[in-house]
């Protein structure tokens, strides 16, 4: 990331990039930047953007051999296309011998390393992975964005502010808007301010919930099961959310017994790493063979509701006191 932030900032750009990686937000600042970079300056016509699956790669080589109007570049940004996962080899041969003045930027949440095209694109250019970034950075770049209002938060109130937002760049980037607008005439922002206007995280929510079933706080799972129906969460979708949460943990703590440290287990199921620590505290609550019934027991929890033997909110609700009863 630092080496792109370099050649942006001298010009000396590649004719082709490969923005991927779980953290959209970086992908989509970076994206901006290239295109105003190898516009350099010139008009924005010379500048295309396709996103979805459904882009014609005829016409985007059509375009890239189209001269550009009064610009040394014409752009093409590629997003969302999937491109690097399958029907990319007629691109890809395209970037054997493309014409001089045109730039591509890829955009993509994640690309196969095996296909033609990233090969193609590679070796004309290069790719950038934006992974979710660790709780160091995040800290960091939140304490500069407030800097930069005069304002301070104390380290036990920044990390409640992480708690609620997630690691998700975009996500904590508007909820610090809102907590800016909220602050405007006071120069700390504290807990109760993050309280009275963050949003606390869909998957945190289940991320406590799961953690009170693993500590046999049956009351406090139950209320915030009824919190996440009140917020008109559809049952079968937190059923999901609590399927993924146990087979995260399972994971975690499969991958914990092997000696993996909590970077290393944030790599291998796409966790920033204090996440991932919070995520193996929560699996020493579990037993593996918990786990693992849990995981079966979501499962036919699911065919119950779609088979109509059990009623959507009372099937979640049975599972959650199964879990944590004492």
């Amino acid at each position: 990331m630092k080496k792109l932030a370099e050649e942006i900032k001298s010009g000396q750009l590649k004719q082709v990039y490969v923005l991927y990686g779980d953290e959209a937000y970086l992908r989509c600042q970076y994206r901006d930047r290239l295109k105003e970079a190898m516009l350099g300056g010139g008009d924005a016509m010379n500048c295309h953007h396709f996103t979805g699956k459904d882009v014609k790669t005829e016409e985007v080589i059509s375009l890239a051999e189209t001269m550009p109007f009064l610009a040394p570049r014409r752009v093409l940004i590629l997003e969302d296309t999937g491109l690097f996962a399958r029907g990319g080899e007629e691109l890809a041969a395209y970037l054997q011998h493309p014409a001089e003045t045109a730039g591509f930027v890829f955009v993509e949440p994640s690309v196969d390393k095996r296909s033609r095209l990233y090969k193609a694109a590679t070796a004309r250019g290069r790719a950038i992975e934006f992974a979710a970034q660790d709780e160091a950075v995040l800290k960091r770049w939140i304490l500069g964005f407030l800097k930069k209002e005069n304002k301070n938060i104390t380290e036990r109130d920044l990390n409640h502010f992480l708690d609620m937002t997630g690691a998700d760049m975009g996500n904590i980037r508007s909820e610090l808007e809102k907590l800016l607008c909220y602050c405007m005439d006071r120069d700390v922002v504290t807990a109760a301010d993050i309280d009275a206007v963050c949003t606390r995280q869909i998957g945190s929510q289940i991320f406590d919930m799961i953690g009170a079933v693993a500590e046999k706080r049956q009351r406090e799972a139950m209320a915030l099961y009824y919190d996440l129906l009140a917020l008109k969460e559809p049952p079968m979708r937190i059923l999901f959310l609590i399927t993924r949460q146990f087979n995260l943990l399972l994971q975690v703590k499969e991958l914990r017994g092997k000696g993996y440290d909590a970077n290393a287990i944030g790599e291998k199921v796409g966790l920033a790493g204090f996440i991932a620590r919070k995520y193996i505290r929560q699996a020493d609550g579990f037993r593996e063979a918990d786990l693992r019934r849990a995981l079966t027991d979501c499962v036919e929890t699911e065919e119950a509701v779609k088979t109509g033997r059990m009623n959507d909110v009372m099937s979640v609700e049975l599972l959650i006191v199964r879990y944590s009863a004492k």
